[in-house]
């Protein structure tokens, strides 16, 4: 079973006050829906069969509901993550509760960038790895052959300004993109299993020409195809799927209609306001099994 076991935190500090990503909304943050639509999410993972552990989220940041980058685990061994400015505070943070857990917890090399497992997908033995905006080759590399993955190396779009240059977030001073974590272009949806390939959902405008391509030869794991007004306007990959049963937005209907194709179960929950710190479904777990 993919994501048997899930890490949460909670939306008590969540804000939009650093705008980190491109999605960050002008518009003020209702707390108290988000609080519960974090509890939606909860509810919609356990009634998936998945068992959600529980922390409390970090009091100085922001976006400390979003564990999904907080590390990278595999077994009782973690990469912890190394993130943005408005965000340094969450590391040490997610190494106190991951060690609580029983989890070793190793670091990359200072002044390298790794956003744990938004960007950073394990399918089986693969991880698909995004890099240029919130992580670097070199930490996805290190995470891999610590944790024994083989990397599928791939980079989303860039966020373009109107003369077509590469955008610079203002806030972290890092290049942003609407994919600047790669759970935000690509699902993994079932792992490869008893000599049956596994199953992705990406949508490919998402992706560098380069990567595109890597994705279309790939020939471990089946595909569908997520449109770009879905991935982008609905955070339709932004998932957690068992393998079974998949917990995903309620407002990309026609990649539902896929999934439902494939033959699982789809559980829709409604997001708004986590959506306006660029953080979907996925944003909010880190898988621990």
């Amino acid at each position: 079973m993919l994501n048997a076991t899930v890490l949460m935190s909670g939306a008590d500090y969540f804000s939009n006050d650093a705008p980190i990503n491109p999605y960050y909304a002008d518009e003020s943050i209702d707390l108290e829906k988000a609080k519960q639509e974090h509890a939606d999410i909860q509810a919609a993972l356990e009634k998936a069969g998945i068992t959600v552990v529980k922390v409390s989220p970090p009091p100085t940041s922001q976006d400390g509901v979003y564990t999904a980058n907080w590390a990278l685990v595999r077994g009782k061994k973690a990469v912890l993550a190394s993130l943005p400015n408005a965000r340094k505070t969450e590391e040490d943070w997610a190494e106190a509760e991951l060690t609580k857990l029983g989890i070793e917890v190793v670091r990359v090399r200072d002044g390298l960038r790794f956003s744990g497992q938004g960007d950073a997908l394990p399918c089986g033995d693969l991880l698909f790895c995004g890099s240029a905006y919130r992580s670097d080759v070199a930490a996805q590399q290190f995470a891999a052959e610590t944790l024994g993955y083989k990397r599928i190396q791939l980079q989303a779009v860039p966020q373009l300004d109107v003369d077509g240059r590469p955008v610079v977030n203002a806030s972290s001073g890092w290049l942003d993109s609407f994919y600047y974590d790669i759970d935000l272009a690509l699902s993994i949806l079932k792992a490869p299993a008893d000599g049956k390939k596994g199953l992705i959902a990406y949508c490919p405008e998402a992706f560098v020409p380069e990567s595109r391509k890597i994705l279309q030869e790939l020939d471990e794991v089946d595909k569908i195809l997520v449109s770009e007004k879905e991935a982008k306007g609905a955070f339709a990959c932004n998932l957690v799927s068992t393998g079974k049963k998949v917990v995903k937005s309620a407002h990309a209907p026609e990649f539902t209609k896929q999934l439902r194709a494939h033959g699982l179960d789809v559980i829709t929950p409604h997001i708004s306001e986590l959506a306006k710190g660029g953080g979907y479904i996925r944003c909010t777990t880190l898988t621990l099994t």
